[in-house]
């Protein structure tokens, strides 16, 4: 290695470690340069530079996109939004004021997250301490998850044995295993009755009721899932006017203000 390789190697040890680590004996080193090779080690300074600039150039674009980011991702204001939670499987006080609504997708990797990272909490928080129900709806997105509209079947006909809540968890826990041979080891699993479980799922007897929840959340304006809806339910009523609309997989804190504003808001 010649003196100026290693003199830009001491540059380096100190500009580098901005933006990745190195091995600090490089910053240790001293070596006497020539003019010759300091001139040339300040043109390969001003190249690491520039450089440098246009990193961070880069940077401030990417920031300035992420500033502009469509609302889609973000909380957004409901139109005029009334859905019908009757018979759909919820979690909760079944007489909670405030209901919270996720529109779904078990192929869903966004949905999957969501179920892992936000919802635990919002249980925690508020559906186990009664003050919120947490409904589940299905909307398959079959023009990109081949296997999701069977998966929904596969939960609903679990519920019919009284064990949708326990097919949801191993569905989601089990989003690369959706094929139509491997549901019945998810029955198997949470130990249903098999022979009632694949004559539920054969006939295809849930189907209809998994289309008419997704043409509601269709004309209620979901598109993509997760798609989460807050409201307020009106006494003895299965109607829910909806509040606030939150679509992506939100992080909690999110869901925890559109649940604390609903639980501040007047009853219907």
């Amino acid at each position: 290695m010649t003196k100026r390789k290693k003199f830009i190697g001491v540059i380096l040890g100190l500009i580098l470690p901005t933006i990745f680590c190195v091995p600090s004996t490089l910053a240790q080193q001293k070596p006497t340069q020539s003019d010759e090779e300091i001139k040339a080690l300040r043109a390969d300074i001003e190249t690491i530079k520039a450089g440098q600039s246009a990193i961070q150039k880069q940077l401030q674009e990417i920031t300035n996109l992420l500033k502009t980011r469509p609302a889609a991702a973000q909380a957004a204001a409901p139109r005029d939004i009334v859905l019908d939670i009757a018979g759909a499987p919820f979690r909760g006080e079944k007489n909670a004021k405030v209901v919270l609504v996720e529109f779904s997708d078990f192929q869903c990797p966004y949905c999957g997250r969501f179920v892992r990272d936000t919802i635990p909490q919002v249980e925690t928080d508020y559906v186990e301490t009664g003050k919120v129900k947490y409904v589940f709806g299905d909307f398959p997105l079959e023009t990109i998850h081949q296997y999701a509209f069977k998966a929904a079947e596969t939960a609903s006909c679990a519920g019919e044995q009284g064990k949708f809540w326990e097919m949801h968890d191993r569905l989601f826990a089990n989003q690369t295993a959706l094929k139509p041979e491997d549901l019945p080891q998810h029955a198997e699993a949470i130990g249903l009755d098999k022979t009632k479980f694949q004559q539920c799922l054969d006939t295809g007897q849930q189907a209809s009721a998994i289309r008419k929840i997704m043409a509601q959340a269709g004309n209620a304006g979901v598109t993509g899932t997760p798609t989460i809806m807050v409201g307020l339910v009106a006494p003895n009523s299965s109607k829910v006017k909806v509040l606030r609309v939150l679509k992506g997989s939100q992080p909690f804190a999110a869901v925890k203000d559109a649940i604390d504003n609903a639980l501040a808001t007047p009853g219907l």
